[in-house]
């Protein structure tokens, strides 16, 4: 397929229509979604951390300005009292539509906007967050350097009180994405300046929520909060003070507010307290409470759920277990990408939509693939029983990293686990993906990093290496092939590892058949069409597509009933780009599925599971 020649012409007019009046206005995408122009210019209002909630905030979101940097060298000469030349949406990816912008190569980049503190919060400490940057951030408030932050995934917060000002408040921050760059092997995920079918456009800029908040001189900077399926709440309140402080929590039925269990101890010191028998979390009854957490006259709101994540032998294999019982996984792989913000999806509704799609089909799990989620989908799959599977955003998968860098992935590591571990629906971190990144020639860092996961989180598998590079390291014997499965059998290709039965049997990937459709819901790029036919299985209509997804649906049902294997991945949830083998297209205007066989196909995988748990082992 090819596109017109005067529709590639306008296309390439938008992408690089970077230059202009610089008023704010949806620039138009390659693609389209049905939330694209419901955006707005207030985008996000929704308080963006739920597991840290403060009463008093202000949603910096909107319309921001930006202007392209001259590169690296221009933080040291910040514009300080100067327009910058275009307007820009706050959330949004510079090379998305949405953005206003469509850039393509922003390595380095100004975004400033201005701010008042409500009158209300004098006396309070103000606290500047972020939800994510990427790649560096350097932060200036009121002409003065606020903070510096790294890492493109990951949130941070930076008290300002001691740089405000009376009445309007200046914000600049210069945005440094070195993706791509000569020497530069740092965690991306699939971003790359030149996309080609499974990687795709990068994402530059600040990509999720701005806010500040008021707090007193002594607040909460981080919660910890689990909970099992024994009712055995386990709390550690980090605070800005360096002084131990009394810590007051409260769970609450969720709806009527009624307590049903309270703790207190010390704060920066881990505690305990009891729940009895609390209603606990799983995919088919996904509870949640309520928690409110006091340290001095700082209060913030939280949640969680009780439920417990374990592994154990059940039929003679090594099972995943939620709440003591063998739970088989199913879910998708979940690039997280939309055509026209790129990582920022248009809204709430439009996220939630592919998260409905996969409750709605009978999935009881999703596999967030080498990316991070504004906290807020973490939320959703909290909300809906949805487990996760959360991988950590891979390197470049070409190249390998020097000990600085292996430094550098290690640290954002700690931050992934540290900054996701308190929600209740995160059943596994997955470490490497198919060796992207991963060093196997020197020595095998997979094991040293399982410990220091399993250290900082103890109470969730971990997926050492999915896919490949399998030394024996972490819970899961993990396997990738397309299109049918070999998951946990006596059966596997030289690119996969063979089944270790020490571990739990599980198909990382599989799937991942394609069906073509009209350029109205393909993403308008040339070169990414032109890699269509790379597919691993191309299907001419929707018949032959659902009838494919049976019979590999069967198979995994089959091996579940016959061998090992204990959860698996199917390929994709969406189209992306170039890559056509999702439930629904890029644009989610077609759900490919027939949602009758779906369900029955997935049921039929929870019921050979149970099948299984009370069953004698059985042989080929």
């Amino acid at each position: 397929m090819r596109l017109s020649t005067t529709f590639v012409a306008s296309l390439v007019v938008a992408l690089v229509s970077a230059q202009g009046n610089g008023s704010y206005a949806v620039k138009t995408p390659p693609l389209t979604t049905p939330w694209t122009d419901e955006v707005g210019t207030n985008p996000w209002p929704e308080y963006p951390r739920p597991l840290m909630e403060r009463a008093n905030w202000q949603n910096l979101n909107g319309i921001w300005r930006y202007e392209n940097a001259s590169g690296l060298g221009a933080v040291s000469s910040p514009p300080f009292n100067q327009t910058l030349s275009q307007e820009v949406l706050i959330p949004s990816c510079l090379e998305s539509g949405l953005s206003g912008i469509q850039a393509t190569g922003a390595i380095a980049s100004w975004f400033s906007t201005s701010f008042t503190v409500p009158s209300s919060w004098i006396g309070q400490h103000v606290l500047l967050n972020f939800g994510a940057v990427d790649y560096e951030a350097t932060v200036f408030v009121n002409g003065r350097n606020a903070t510096f932050h790294r890492g493109g995934f990951f949130e941070f917060t930076v008290d300002i009180t001691n740089l405000l000002k009376n009445g309007t408040n200046d914000l600049l921050v210069f945005v440094h994405d070195p993706t791509d760059s000569e020497g530069v092997v740092i965690p991306v995920g699939k971003q790359t300046l030149n996309p080609s079918h499974i990687f795709y456009i990068p994402c530059s800029g600040i990509w999720q929520s701005v806010w500040i908040e008021s707090a007193p001189a002594n607040y909460i900077t981080d919660l910890v909060l689990s909970a099992g399926m024994d009712g055995e709440v386990n709390v550690t309140v980090q605070t800005s003070g360096t002084a131990a402080s009394p810590v007051e929590i409260t769970v609450l039925e969720r709806g009527s507010n009624v307590p049903v269990g309270s703790g207190s101890g010390t704060s920066n010191v881990a505690f305990q307290f009891a729940v009895d028998s609390p209603k606990l979390w799983s995919p088919a009854s996904p509870n949640l409470y309520d928690v409110t957490v006091r340290v001095g006259s700082d209060t913030i709101k939280s949640y969680t759920g009780f439920r417990t994540f374990s592994k154990g032998p059940v039929d003679g294999i090594e099972r995943p277990l939620v709440n003591g019982e063998f739970t088989f996984m199913f879910g998708t792989l979940d690039q997280g990408y939309w055509p026209d913000g790129i990582y920022t999806p248009p809204n709430r509704e439009a996220m939630e939509y592919d998260l409905h799609v996969l409750k709605d089909l009978g999935f009881n799990m999703v596999r967030k693939h080498i990316k991070v989620e504004p906290a807020l989908f973490y939320n959703a799959c909290d909300e809906m029983g949805l487990l996760v599977i959360q991988d950590m955003p891979a390197l470049p998968s070409s190249r390998k990293p020097d000990a600085a860098q292996q430094d550098e992935f290690e640290r954002q590591l700690q931050i992934l686990i540290k900054q996701h571990r308190s929600y209740p629906s995160i059943i596994a971190w997955v470490i490497y993906n198919e060796a992207w990144g991963q060093i196997t020639d020197t020595y095998y860092p997979e094991f040293a990093l399982t410990d220091l996961v399993r250290s900082l989180d103890p109470t969730r598998l971990i997926d050492a290496t999915s896919g490949w590079a399998d030394h024996g390291a972490g819970d899961f014997s993990d396997n990738h092939h397309y299109a049918n499965p070999q998951c946990g059998t006596p059966f596997y290709s030289l690119a996969s590892s063979p089944f270790d039965e020490s571990r739990i049997g599980f198909q990382g990937e599989f799937g991942g058949i394609g069906h073509n459709v009209s350029i109205e819901n393909l993403w308008g790029v040339q070169a990414a069409i032109n890699t269509i036919n790379q597919t691993y299985e191309i299907d001419e209509n929707l018949e032959a597509w659902n009838y494919r997804g049976h019979v590999l649906l069967e198979e995994l049902r089959q091996q579940v009933e016959r061998f090992s294997c204990c959860g698996a991945v199917w390929t994709q949830t969406t189209d992306v780009e170039g890559e056509v083998n999702g439930l629904v297209t890029y644009d989610r205007r077609i759900n490919r599925t027939d949602p009758v066989q779906w369900k029955a196909d997935i049921q039929a995988l929870y019921d050979a599971a149970a099948s299984r748990s009370n069953a004698t082992a059985r042989l080929f």
